[in-house]
C-alpha cells in the first residue's frame, strides 16, 4: 500500500510539473503571436508545426505510444496557436464524416470547424477568406481520384498546403449494439458497396438503403432504434451509438488521401511534395519530353494520371505529384524546362508530405 501511494504521489508531482510547463508554453506562444503581429506575419506556420511533431517523434524513439504522443502534442500546438489567432477550417460535412476525421487529424480537436455541403463549397469558403483552410478528399486507394476536387482547381484560386491519409474503416452502429434489433441498414452508396459481402453474409434479410452520407445514416440510427448505420468510429462517439460490428469493409487497407487547401502555401521543410497540372501538344514524344526532365534530375514522381479536358473533346490534362518543393533549385530548374514542352502548366501547390 505504501509503495502504491508513493508511486501515485510521484505521478501527481509529474502532472503538476506538466501543468506548469503547459502554462509557460501558452504564455510564450502568446508572446510569439505579438511578435508576428508587429512584423505583419501570419500566426499560422504549418511548416514549423510539422517540424515540431517530427522532432518530438524522433526523440521519443517509440518509448511513448507514437499515435498518442502525436495526438497530445497536436492538441497542445493547436491550443497555443489559437491563443495567437483563432483558426477556422471548412470540410465536406456533415459532422463525423471521414473528411471531418481528416480535419481533426491535421488541425486538432479545438479548431473551429465548418461543415459544408459539397467539395466546391469548401473551395468557395477558402477562396472568399471566410475560412483559413479547407479539407477535401483527393484520392482513394481503391476507388481512385476524386475528380470533383481536381476539377475545382481550374475554378478557384487556392493552393494545396498539406495532405493527410485516413484509413477508411466502417463500423456497424445502432442504439443497443445488438444485431437482433436491426430492421434496416443505412449508409452512403460507397460505404454500402465496400461492405456488400459482409452484409450479404451477416444480415441477408435486412433492408439496405442509400443516404447522402455516413454521418446522416448515423443521425437516423440515433433517433430510430430499428435502424443501423454503416459509419466511422467518430460517428459512433458523436451520435452516442453502440458498435454492433467493427471493420466490416470487404477489403482491408482502404485509405483516402485528403488535401488541405488554403491561400498561401507553406515554406519548404525538406520533406515536401509538389502537385501539378499540365497539358502537351498532340504529337509523338511530347509527354516523354516532360517526364525526361524529371528523370534526368533524379526527381521521383509519386503519381501521374491523365484526365479529360473539360473545354475540348479528346484533349487530356495530366495530373502529377513529385517529390520536392517548388522553391528547391533542382525542381525549379526542372519546371523551367517542363514549361517549354507544355501547352499549359499549373502549379497546384508544394506542401509537407503526409
Amino acid at each position: 500500500m505504501e509503495e502504491l501511494q508513493r508511486l501515485r504521489a510521484e505521478i501527481d508531482q509529474i502532472d503538476e510539473n506538466l501543468l506548469l510547463l503547459l502554462q509557460k508554453r501558452f504564455r510564450l506562444a502568446k508572446q510569439i503571436g505579438e511578435v508576428k503581429r508587429k512584423e505583419g506575419r501570419s500566426s499560422l506556420d504549418l511548416t514549423r508545426e510539422r517540424e515540431v511533431l517530427r522532432r518530438l517523434l524522433e526523440k521519443n524513439r517509440g518509448q511513448f505510444p507514437e499515435d498518442s504522443l502525436r495526438a497530445i502534442f497536436l492538441e497542445i500546438i493547436n491550443t497555443c496557436r489559437q491563443a495567437q489567432e483563432p483558426l477556422r477550417v471548412a470540410y465536406l460535412g456533415p459532422e463525423a464524416t471521414f473528411s471531418h476525421m481528416a480535419a481533426i487529424e491535421f488541425f486538432g480537436q479545438s479548431t473551429e470547424f465548418l461543415p459544408v455541403e459539397s467539395v466546391l463549397d469548401v473551395f468557395e469558403e477558402v477562396e472568399s477568406d471566410r475560412v483559413r483552410f479547407g479539407v477535401v478528399p483527393v484520392e482513394n486507394s481503391i476507388e481512385g481520384t476524386v475528380s470533383t476536387t481536381l476539377d475545382a482547381f481550374s475554378q478557384y484560386r487556392v493552393k494545396v498546403c498539406g495532405e493527410v491519409y485516413i484509413p477508411i474503416t466502417h463500423h456497424l452502429l445502432n442504439q443497443t449494439g445488438q444485431k437482433e434489433d436491426i430492421k434496416k441498414v443505412l449508409s452512403h452508396p460507397h460505404a454500402l458497396a465496400q461492405c456488400r459481402r459482409w452484409l450479404r453474409k451477416h444480415l441477408p434479410s435486412v433492408t439496405v438503403e442509400e443516404v447522402a452520407s455516413t454521418a446522416l445514416a448515423a443521425r437516423w440510427a440515433a433517433v430510430d432504434p430499428s435502424v443501423a448505420a454503416i459509419a466511422s468510429p467518430l460517428a459512433a462517439r458523436t451520435y452516442h451509438l453502440q458498435v454492433v460490428a467493427k471493420h466490416i469493409e470487404d477489403y482491408k487497407g482502404n485509405v483516402t488521401r485528403f488535401w488541405i487547401i488554403g491561400r498561401q502555401p507553406p515554406a519548404p521543410t525538406g520533406q515536401d511534395k509538389t502537385s501539378l497540372f499540365f497539358s502537351v501538344s498532340d504529337r509523338p514524344g511530347a509527354l516523354y519530353e516532360v517526364l525526361r526532365a524529371f528523370a534526368n534530375r533524379g526527381i521521383n514522381l509519386t503519381k501521374i494520371e491523365s484526365r479529360p479536358a473539360k473545354s475540348e473533346p479528346w484533349r487530356y490534362l495530366f495530373f502529377l505529384d513529385c517529390e520536392g518543393h517548388v522553391e528547391d533549385p533542382l525542381l525549379r530548374e526542372c519546371l523551367d524546362e517542363v514549361r517549354k514542352h507544355c501547352l499549359h502548366l499549373e502549379w497546384l501547390g508544394s506542401y509537407p508530405r503526409g
